[in-house]
């Protein structure tokens, strides 16, 4: 067990001690403390996502002058990967780092606040959650585990696994043990495979034993760091059931709503905050980790078989649809993202798809 407080009390105190002799007054420092024990689904220092879980709880720290103090622990180290959401709802913790769509035993709408299959590319699931209703929605689900949480991170469209052979068609799919997450993986479930949820760091020894016959985890970078590339060499894109998987900063709602009004919004400001810090991060670190994989590495990149992909992406779209039956506000969270959806297309076809197609002429940049 590893507990990590960012901000140490020397360096208040120090801080403190130099506000005074300036001559001013040190509020921020002399109020109120408030202690928070936080819990991870990734490991200590994991690229982007443990690194990005740390960065924010540092920042929230430093932007509060101490005010906010907070227990870190990373994957395992209080409490399982896969407990952190119970850890908060029973008071074990006090907040997480993770993915929604983890929780999907919880409630299956926790799906969409990550990905929603055959959904939203990153600046897409961005808009829906800022200005297309998503994060009322959200507040709306998570009041009922007694939660508040803002996505915190994204790690923009992922890759769509590792395979032992090169794919011909559906018939190759039947029967594999695919370690995949979320409502894609029961997609990929009625293509013919057999869907294993792992958190990341089960995932190389699950394939190195055998147990899985091939895994998707996340993308270049993040694949690169587990090694997933020393079982299979060949490497699928694109990732129907994630073409964008947004991370979230939780916290238990009561201790955040009896904070002052100043560090409530500095919750919110920091995960804003690293929900597009990490974005950013995965699309530069991706490129490079992928041309490493490939020239290093001697990984094969395919694209899946048109059967595939259009088997999986009507699959996708029988899953979404089914989620929506479950109760009133699954069919409320379907209904405000499949309308968002309609115009995404539209805008992105009018806008970046169109202007990336024209990018991709043959033309020097910069002319020379």
């Amino acid at each position: 067990m590893k507990r990590r407080n960012f901000l140490s009390s020397g360096v208040a105190a120090g801080a403190a001690a130099g506000v005074a002799a300036a001559g001013f007054p040190a509020p921020a420092i002399t109020q109120e403390r408030h202690e928070f024990t936080m819990v991870t689904t990734w490991p200590t220092g994991f690229p982007g996502l443990g690194t990005g879980a740390e960065r924010l709880a540092n920042r929230l720290e430093t932007m509060s002058e101490g005010r906010i103090r907070i227990n870190f622990f990373g994957a395992g180290e209080l409490v399982p990967p896969f407990e952190s959401f119970d850890a908060v709802t029973s008071d074990t913790a006090d907040m997480m780092h993770a993915t929604p769509y983890y929780w999907q035993g919880n409630h299956p709408a926790t799906n969409f606040m990550t990905a929603a299959p055959f959904g939203l590319t990153v600046v897409e699931h961005n808009a829906w959650m800022r200005y297309g209703g998503g994060q009322e929605l959200w507040d709306e689900l998570y009041d009922g585990f007694g939660l508040k949480a803002w996505n915190a991170g994204n790690t923009t469209a992922q890759m769509g696994g590792w395979f032992p052979n090169e794919l011909q068609g559906l018939d190759d799919l039947q029967g594999m043990n695919f370690r995949t997450a979320g409502l894609g993986g029961e997609a990929w479930r009625r293509l013919g495979m057999n869907v294993q949820t792992l958190p990341g760091g089960e995932i190389f020894q699950a394939m190195q034993a055998g147990t899985l016959d091939a895994a998707e985890w996340v993308g270049p970078w993040n694949d690169l760091a587990l090694g997933l590339h020393r079982i299979h060499k060949h490497y699928y894109y694109p990732s129907l059931i994630e073409p964008s998987a947004a991370l979230e900063f939780t916290v238990n709602k009561a201790k955040w709503q009896a904070l002052p009004n100043d560090l409530q919004l500095m919750f919110q400001a920091t995960a804003e905050a690293e929900n597009d810090i990490v974005a950013s991060e995965f699309y530069f670190q991706n490129k490079q980790a992928l041309d490493t994989l490939i020239a290093n590495h001697e990984v094969q990149l395919h694209q899946f078989p048109d059967e595939i992909i259009e088997a999986l992406a009507r699959a996708c779209a029988e899953v979404v649809a089914e989620v929506a039956e479950h109760d009133d506000i699954s069919r409320r969270v379907v209904d405000s993202l499949a309308t968002f959806r309609e115009d995404a297309i539209e805008w992105t076809a009018s806008a970046e798809q169109a202007f990336g197609i024209a990018r991709q002429l043959d033309i020097p940049y910069p002319a020379r």
